[in-house]
């Protein structure tokens, strides 16, 4: 689906617990779409979500710069999949929740940002700037 005229467009990032690759992953593209000037916000979700954010993900962010301690995982929802501009799945296939058109791109070789952030970081930068090239 297309944004409209003069609306922000939207990418969901879904891992499996909504609490490490997807929260690093909206991260990165609100940082990346704000230094570059593109109209995109992100949104981190998940399947089955944890209660917290991973504290190693949180503290890493942190250190960047980035507070995310007010985000509590959530579960993501088939009519934020269907609003979406782009769908990313990171390590989860939330085909059954996507409505029919909705296509999901596949990040599954994204390592946990628990155990290696700098890893994880640098391959979502660069999934991103691409997402993100007009």
């Amino acid at each position: 689906m297309k944004a409209r005229r003069n609306e922000e467009r939207r990418v969901v990032f879904v891992c499996p617990h909504g609490a490490a690759r997807s929260v690093l992953a909206a991260a990165q593209l609100d940082r990346l779409a704000a230094q570059s000037g593109v109209a995109v916000r992100a949104t981190a979700a998940g399947l089955a979500p944890d209660p917290v954010v991973a504290p190693a993900v949180a503290a890493a962010l942190f250190a960047e710069g980035v507070n995310v301690s007010g985000l509590r995982p959530r579960r993501v929802t088939p009519e934020e999949l269907a609003a979406a501009w782009r769908v990313v799945a990171l390590g989860c296939d939330p085909g059954a929740l996507a409505p029919p058109g909705v296509e999901v791109l596949r990040w599954d070789d994204v390592p946990s940002p628990s155990e290696h952030y700098t890893a994880a970081r640098d391959l979502l930068a660069g999934r991103i700037a691409e997402l993100l090239a007009p």
